[in-house]
């Protein structure tokens, strides 16, 4: 009955008050993360090469799966896994009209650098910045309190596409997820 209780009391909250659901947002960086430390800013590039931000978007204290966006225009639209052939899987930002924007790290010689999912364990994509010898630079969310996380591709469905978001096929998604802690063994 207590169960019931709260489950009712939770349904009542989240239709009442929506606006409580959304009132908090905190904006995370986006960085790559050199071997020695150093990091590398994450921005997104359409066809001219103007800069935009990349971003991890926390909503509503959510600490789990946290969406990973691109500021374009005063917009913030998705990065997902696009759908390809390519030995590593594309990390694009999508537009409201599916324009695509390419992701890159921005290495200290002003260099970009690809980003790309380059690994598959299950339906969980490493996602990383690949150095100009191919070395791999890990890419994460830094919260605006000094949290860590992974930022990952997900993949939620079995099909080879998993939605059409304004037009454009997308394989999975790009989240910032809380590191995976267990046995160094």
């Amino acid at each position: 009955m207590r169960n019931l209780s709260l489950v009712l009391a939770s349904i009542i909250v989240l239709v009442i008050c929506p606006s409580l659901i959304h009132a908090t947002e905190n904006i995370w960086h986006v960085k790559a993360f050199q071997s020695d430390g150093k990091s590398l800013d994450i921005k997104a590039f359409d066809k001219k090469g103007t800069v935009f931000d990349v971003k991890a978007i926390q909503e509503g204290g959510n600490l789990w799966v946290i969406d990973i966006k691109a500021f374009v225009g005063g917009k913030k639209v998705p990065v997902k896994i696009l759908v390809s052939d390519e030995k590593y899987a594309p990390v694009k930002a999508i537009g409201g009209d599916g324009t695509i924007f390419d992701i890159k790290a921005i290495a200290p010689n002003g260099d970009k650098l690809d980003v790309k999912g380059v690994e598959r364990s299950g339906n969980i994509y490493a996602i990383k910045a690949i150095g100009p010898k191919g070395e791999l630079y890990g890419v994460k969310a830094i919260s605006p309190k000094g949290k860590v996380y992974d930022i990952k591709g997900v993949k939620m469905t079995d099909e080879e596409v998993a939605a059409k978001i304004n037009g454009v096929p997308v394989h999975g998604h790009v989240k910032a997820l809380p590191p995976v802690h267990g046995s160094a063994n």
